[in-house]
């Protein structure tokens, strides 16, 4: 899915009338796939009634067509005008020649009809405002939006390409918007619902194509991406019958300290749950021998340590045991030991090493090191939280939480790695300046040992051949995915453990496979 600005869609559009593509065309491929979305998502429903709270512009527009379209497919059909469309709307007209019921705001005495018919719609259509809407918000919206939200048992509510009152560049939010289940954005995700406050209103975020022109001068602009399963599945690899563990790559994991052993399992049980081939863990041999008991299937390099950490003397070790591997993930449960400082600093210093995920205590030590981003190998992989990232770059949390999309664009250019920023809404930046966003917020996730559940991912994915920026998006996406999943399974958020988001990769993969 496309992301784009207010300014780069609103040039989409007048570059397609120019290119003899009509506004009319375009509401109408619109509002017929807005209606079709409609169909696929309630086919079974017995009471095919649809509420649509129409504005003013094109979104109420395109409201009004696929209410239409709804009225021919045998579904009832209510347009509640939250603000006045002319007499003559060509859309107005057409629907009710088709038997749709229409009622206006101002003659709505005590919201009497709209308290009615929520209490008989299955489906609300929310095509009030659209991306052109400026905050704060006009009193009769307000009024509405309000009664909406305070009705006791809403009906499923669809927003037509954002819901009412979220400015669609900043992110901003009037108090009055009404939480959609589902977000229909048309052409492409506009920006700002992939921000917060905007998007804990949005819901399920889906596209509809308006079938503009691929040649369109503003599209050569947009690149960045809200990540989907289509995209994924496009880069997973292939699992051929014929195949061999090799066939599948080699990781390597140096990772964990006395003080944090669980981070190994949970970074060698996420890649092997994630589909590489073999696993090689190596860890201080401070930590206990029966540690490998809990992953017999990898295989395990006991190494010098130094204070329950690693230590200089360990890594002439570590680099006999790197032939064949494909990715190295460094970092997890390291502690902040000097020792470690020591360790990773010659590590840097080795010509051949193969692409690295550096994660968590890895982050902080790289930190440390005057023009870290120069030693890095070719396709390597930072997986910053925000804290970590502002331990990298010198910004204030704030400021990088303010616009996390611009932030890891920068420094992924700046350090000619891709970057992963962590948390809700997690960004992936390559260093050309391309941004992908995974469209998911829980806090499914906001548990300790996830992130290093997602290392692992991410570095099976690059041990299989997957290009590291697309191992970096497929990895977040897929680990999104599983801690909703296991969320669902336990009815709740509080109580997802890093372990329980391991048993549902396999879930999420077979989404994308």
């Amino acid at each position: 899915m496309k992301i784009v600005t207010v300014e780069q869609m609103r040039a989409l559009e007048q570059e397609a009338v120019a290119h003899g593509f009509s506004q009319r065309q375009m509401m109408i491929n619109a509002g017929i796939g807005l209606s079709f979305g409609v169909l696929a998502n309630f086919l079974e429903t017995k009471n095919k009634v649809v509420l649509g709270l129409v504005g003013s512009g094109n979104n109420g527009g395109d409201t009004l067509i696929a209410l239409t379209d709804l009225i021919e497919r045998g579904w009832k059909a209510v347009a509640y005008l939250v603000k006045p469309r002319p007499k003559e709307d060509e859309w107005l007209l057409r629907f009710q020649r088709k038997g749709g019921k229409i009622f206006q705001v101002e003659l709505d005495k005590e919201y009497s009809k709209l308290e009615e018919w929520l209490g008989k719609a299955e489906v609300i259509l929310d095509g009030i405002l659209g991306t052109g809407a400026h905050l704060p918000l006009e009193k009769t919206v307000v009024e509405v939006l309000n009664m909406v939200s305070a009705f006791p048992f809403l009906p499923y509510i669809i927003a037509v390409d954002c819901p009412s009152g979220v400015d669609c560049d900043s992110g901003q939010a009037a108090e009055e918007c009404i939480p959609a289940d589902m977000t229909y954005c048309m052409e492409a995700v506009k920006a700002g619902l992939l921000r917060f406050p905007a998007f804990q209103y949005v819901g399920e975020l889906r596209v509809i194509s308006l079938d503009l022109p691929e040649e369109l001068p503003t599209w050569e602009k947009v690149h960045d991406l809200a990540i989907d399963a289509l995209l994924v599945e496009s880069w997973m690899p292939d699992r051929p019958l014929d195949a061999h563990k090799g066939s599948f790559g080699t990781l390597m994991i140096a990772a964990g300290c006395s003080n944090f052993p669980g981070s190994v399992l949970l970074a060698g049980r996420g890649a092997y749950r994630a589909g590489v081939g073999l696993v090689r863990i190596a860890v201080p041999n401070s930590l206990p021998p029966a540690l490998a008991g809990y992953l017999p299937e990898a295989t395990w390099l006991m190494l010098p340590q130094k204070d329950g950490a690693f230590s200089l003397d360990s890594l002439p070790l570590l680099l006999n045991n790197l032939e064949k591997v494909n990715a190295l993930l460094i970092g997890p449960g390291w502690s902040q030991s000097e020792s470690v400082s020591e360790f990773l600093q010659q590590l840097l210093k080795e010509a051949q090493l193969p692409p690295l995920v550096i994660d968590a205590d890895g982050l902080r030590h790289l930190a440390k090191i005057t023009d870290w981003y120069k030693k890095l190998p070719k396709g390597s992989v930072l997986t910053p939280h925000p804290g970590e990232m502002s331990a990298l770059t010198g910004m204030d949390i704030a400021s990088i939480q303010a616009d996390r999309m611009e932030t890891a664009r920068k420094f992924a250019v700046q350090w000619g790695q891709v970057v992963l920023l962590k948390g809700a809404l997690s960004v992936v930046a390559s260093p050309q300046g391309q941004v992908m966003v995974v469209p998911v917020a829980t806090p499914a996730l906001a548990r300790a040992g996830t992130g290093d559940v997602l290392a692992g991912m991410l570095a099976a994915f690059i041990a299989q051949g997957m290009e590291s920026f697309q191992a970096a998006a497929a990895a977040a996406w897929v680990h999104a995915r599983a801690g909703q999943m296991a969320a669902e399974e336990l009815f709740t958020t509080a109580s997802v453990l890093a372990s329980d988001v391991i048993e549902f990769i396999p879930q999420a993969i077979s989404l994308v496979t």
